[in-house]
């Protein structure tokens, strides 16, 4: 394997990605290449061991999607992707980093990263975000909204940091005091504040307050199944339910078809 700068890992011997993978920890680095070299979805692997290895080929070639460790010597990753926004075409921005703060670190700077993985990585996130890439390359989001639109920092509930959640991941949403708990396809996380204000922010995203401590994201729903007295609950992809406003029942079947 040549680290910076020589031939791919993979001839683009079929339609699929072009990836560059960075890292300055070569065992990390291997491993997260032989994974990406090994997915379906890509074509082609190129990898370095800097930021500025990784820059040199960023300006002398087109990338599909950047894998990045957010701390290394020197530039790092946060201040790499940073200069990513001065691209005509940058790539889709995958963090992968050994630490939750880096998530914090990324949103704070709107760097707009498609997924954020946790080392060390699986297969399965892998090609979760590899999805996620041609996802994005699909269907393109303006600048102004990325960050706002796809990803939300959220508090793990036992503990253990800060991380990015992509919002289509989430199921619903429940009111809890002076916070909001988010059961999302990763897990269950809490966010200070209120549901209400929650509602207003992420209504144009598919988000519906079905009932008054429930927001629901209705793309996940699959079934709104009647209760004694009128009410009804709501079930989504995961198999989890919902309770459902009496007076809300009619509006969401007519929203959903059912």
């Amino acid at each position: 394997m040549k680290l910076a700068g020589g031939s791919p890992l993979r001839a683009p011997s079929r339609p699929g990605l072009k990836v560059l993978a960075v890292d300055d920890e070569v065992p990390a680095l291997q491993d997260l290449a032989r994974m990406l070299a090994s997915s379906p979805q890509v074509a082609e692997i190129e990898v370095a061991r800097s930021a500025g290895q990784a820059l040199r080929l960023l300006a002398e070639r087109r990338y599909d999607a950047l894998f990045l460790d957010v701390r290394m010597p020197g530039m790092d990753g946060l201040e790499l992707a940073s200069v990513l926004d001065r691209f005509a075409e940058p790539p889709a921005l995958v963090f992968v980093s050994a630490y939750e703060d880096g998530a914090v670190g990324a949103f704070e700077l709107e760097l707009r990263p498609v997924d954020y993985l946790m080392k060390p990585v699986s297969r399965r996130r892998i090609e979760q975000a590899l999805e996620r890439v041609c996802s994005e390359s699909a269907h393109p989001q303006s600048p102004a909204s990325a960050t706002a639109d796809e990803i939300v920092p959220v508090n793990h509930q036992r503990g253990g940091g800060t991380r990015l959640l992509p919002r289509s991941s989430v199921l619903y949403l429940q009111a809890e005091g002076d916070y909001v708990r988010i059961v999302a396809d990763g897990g269950r996380f809490l966010v200070r504040g209120a549901l209400a204000e929650l509602e207003r922010r992420w209504a144009e995203h598919g988000f519906v307050r079905v009932h008054r401590s429930f927001l629901v994201n209705l793309r996940r729903a699959v079934e709104i199944r009647p209760e004694l007295g009128g009410g009804a609950t709501m079930v989504l992809t995961d198999g989890s339910e919902v309770p459902v406003a009496r007076r809300q029942v009619p509006e969401l079947r007519r929203r959903l078809g059912l």
